[in-house]
């Protein structure tokens, strides 16, 4: 699954977008500096999102929707169209 479908999947699931939870994140205090296991166990309890969904919002919580090119244009499984993840919402993704 790539990086930008665990995002559009997770805004399935929550009803809200990557974004709005990036923002909901800072509310709660999160952002660079947090460890990943205090949002991961706010993201299980409130949002009831498994490990690997968690973990790419941690990423986008810590170190933006910037990723590495290391999967982009490429045929794997974990393929994204971009380095730079979609975080208002599936519906508006220019890249879809």
């Amino acid at each position: 699954m790539s990086f930008q479908s665990y995002l559009d999947n997770i805004e399935a699931k929550t009803g809200l977008t990557p974004r709005q939870i990036v923002d909901l994140a800072g509310e709660r205090g999160f952002d660079a500096s947090t460890k990943a296991t205090p949002i991961v166990a706010w993201l299980k309890e409130d949002y009831g999102l498994g490990q690997g969904h968690a973990m790419a919002l941690v990423h986008v919580i810590t170190k933006g929707p910037q990723i590495s090119i290391k999967h982009v244009g490429t045929d794997g499984v974990h393929r994204d169209a971009t380095d730079t993840l979609w975080l208002d919402g599936k519906a508006t993704n220019p890249n879809r």
